[in-house]
């Protein structure tokens, strides 16, 4: 290893050899240190990565598990990870090794965010994340366990209540965000399909067939840096084609023949979810309808398919583009008793039907 002082800029740097995952020996020269110390210590933490050797710092760990993981995510997921990594995870861990931190290291963390006051479900996300690296360390670098599982987990993976409007709240709101017209259809469009919102900014002129009577989810829209990104929707399911009503159809149409000189490509609502959420605040304040999500639309539609409509989870979780039957029971289990009632209801009335025909021919007997 070799560290010099580049006298004229004022900076260090390291050059060195290492083996890569294939054995091939290889020469890296990294510039920019500030002092001789930095550069040595960045040059071995790399060596050490290189080797899959765990004596090293958590820091170095999660480059190299933001490095594979960033091939394998969109480009959302992996910025959410670095906020949530860099912010409340790196400040405790980063400099530990990360076969040193313990179940006790843990808790003591755990300790210190629950302090900060952030909601359960948020909790529930900080611990996730660093769960997640140590369980790719188990799976790919042999670390013997993880101490995430050991020291328990904090927070709730769900809301205490799931926040949604009625048709009737739907409605009152609806009407206080009619003087944008693409607010307007863009809520129309998110209450009665349920779709999500990166799912609805992506949408074209081509993924609407008004005479099929459908919208085509085929990708999904976020705004990142200043750029726009279109990606695959985020399971599998999330592909499917959406059968829309009549009224919502016509309403669609007439949106549509406001866009002049729309081409089959272009989107058809040219704004942001950061635009939506304050015109959703905007309707909100002036409708006087409680304050909820812009996700909770989704909800909303779930609702309505479910409580409304009774409509069965296959049917709800196909329309909703859920990867798994179990994510739809799992989220709207509460609105399912209900169902359950009716059911008992109707087997009810069965039962009344047949004792009336039994009454009915037994009477007919004696006359």
């Amino acid at each position: 290893m070799t560290v010099t002082k580049n006298e004229e800029r004022g900076y260090w740097e390291v050059l060195f050899y290492y083996k890569d995952y294939t054995g091939k020996r290889k020469q890296k020269h990294k510039r920019g240190f500030k002092t001789k110390k930095e550069a040595v210590t960045w040059a071995e933490q790399f060596i050490v990565q290189q080797s899959h050797n765990l004596d090293m710092t958590f820091k170095s760990f999660w480059e190299l598990y933001r490095d594979d993981m960033s091939q394998r995510l969109r480009e959302n997921t992996v910025r959410s990870k670095d906020y949530v990594v860099e912010l409340k995870i790196l400040p405790y861990f980063g400099e530990k090794k990360i076969a040193d931190i313990t179940a006790a290291d843990i808790r003591r963390w755990q300790n210190d965010i629950m302090k900060q006051g952030y909601a359960p479900t948020y909790l529930k996300t900080i611990n996730n994340q660093l769960s997640a690296i140590f369980n790719y360390a188990v799976k790919y670098y042999d670390l013997p366990r993880n101490p995430c599982k050991q020291a328990g987990s904090m927070g709730k993976g769900k809301a205490e209540e799931m926040q949604f409007w009625t048709q009737n709240e739907f409605e009152t709101f609806i009407e206080f965000v009619k003087d944008k017209p693409i607010s307007y259809y863009a809520f129309l469009t998110m209450y009665w399909t349920g779709i999500r919102v990166g799912e609805l900014l992506a949408l074209t002129l081509a993924d609407f067939n008004a005479e099929g009577r459908t919208l085509s989810i085929t990708k999904s829209y976020q705004r990142i840096n200043g750029r726009d990104v279109i990606t695959e929707p985020k399971t599998a399911k999330g592909k499917r084609v959406i059968t829309l009503p009549d009224f919502l159809v016509v309403e669609l149409e007439e949106y549509v023949d406001k866009l002049y000189g729309m081409m089959a490509n272009d989107r058809l609502f040219m704004v942001t979810k950061s635009y939506l959420e304050k015109e959703m605040i905007r309707g909100v304040r002036l409708s006087g309808v409680k304050k909820i999500r812009l996700h909770d639309l989704r909800h909303s539609h779930a609702s309505l398919l479910i409580a409304k409509l009774g409509a069965q989870p296959n049917l709800v979780a196909e329309r909703l583009g859920h990867e798994k039957i179990q994510t739809t029971l799992s989220t709207y289990a509460h609105l399912y008793p209900n169902q359950a009632r009716n059911l008992a209801d109707q087997l009810n009335d069965l039962m009344d039907w047949v004792d009336d025909e039994e009454e009915g021919d037994s009477y007919a007997g004696a006359t």
